[in-house]
C-alpha cells in the first residue's frame, strides 16, 4: 500500500486516481500509524515552501524516520523541494534534509524574457540511471507548474528539463526520490514513473 501524505497541501485526488489506474493501492491520510504501515510514501505539495513546511512540521519526524528507515519515500513539485535542506522562497525556511542542496528562484539562472512561472511541457534529460526511470525515454515530455527550483543537489540529480537553463527535474539518492513535474498530470510518461515506484 502507498500513502500519500494529507497535510492540507496537494493534488491528493489527481494522484490516487493515478495509482488506481496503474492498478497500485493507494490511501490518502496524515495518520502516523497508517504511514509507518505503509509500503512506500508519497509527498505532494502545491504552494508556497515556508507555509507547507509549517503544516507539515507535525508529521516531518514520522518522515525523517521512515526515510532514514529505506522506506521509499516520493516528493512531487513543492513536495520534492521539502526533501532539500533549505528554500529562499520569500526568507530561508529549514527543509526536511534528506537530501543535499536548496531551493532557489529560478529567476536567478533563465533569461529575463521568459515567464515565471514556468509553466508547460519540457523534454527530460536523463542524466544518472535511477530505477524511477527506468520506463522513461530520454527526450519524453512531462508537465511542469514551478518558480524554484532545487540547486546545489548534483549528488542525487536524475533527469533535467531545459527551460532557459537545465533545472532539476527528477532527483534520487538511496530510498528518497523527487520530481519537480507532476507525473499525474503527465500522460503515460507520468504514469511510468509512478508505476516504477510503485514497483520499487
Amino acid at each position: 500500500m502507498i500513502a500519500i501524505v494529507d497535510y492540507g497541501v496537494g493534488n491528493l485526488f489527481s494522484l490516487k486516481s493515478s495509482f488506481a489506474a496503474i492498478g497500485a493501492e493507494a490511501v490518502v491520510s496524515s495518520d502516523e500509524t497508517t504511514l509507518r504501515s505503509a509500503d512506500k510514501i508519497i509527498l505532494p505539495g502545491v504552494g508556497a515552501f515556508g507555509d507547507a513546511a509549517e503544516k507539515l512540521a507535525p508529521l516531518a519526524p514520522v518522515l525523517k524516520e521512515l526515510a532514514a528507515a529505506g522506506k521509499p519515500l516520493l516528493g512531487i513539485c513543492l513536495g520534492m523541494q521539502l526533501l532539500f535542506e533549505k528554500s529562499y522562497e520569500y526568507g530561508e525556511h529549514p527543509g526536511l534534509g534528506l537530501l543535499k542542496g536548496e531551493v532557489r528562484p529560478i529567476s536567478e539562472v533563465i533569461p529575463g524574457e521568459y515567464k515565471i512561472p514556468h509553466i508547460g511541457w519540457n523534454a527530460l534529460k536523463i542524466v544518472r540511471k535511477s530505477p524511477l526511470m527506468r520506463y522513461v525515454k530520454e527526450g519524453e515530455f512531462v508537465y511542469f507548474v514551478h518558480s524554484y527550483y532545487a540547486a546545489d543537489c548534483d549528488d542525487s540529480l536524475i533527469a533535467t528539463a531545459e527551460y532557459g537553463a537545465d533545472l532539476t527535474a527528477a532527483v534520487g539518492r538511496g530510498n528518497v526520490f523527487g520530481c519537480q513535474f507532476h507525473p499525474e498530470k503527465s500522460g503515460e510518461v507520468g504514469l511510468s514513473i509512478l508505476r516504477a515506484f510503485s514497483e520499487l
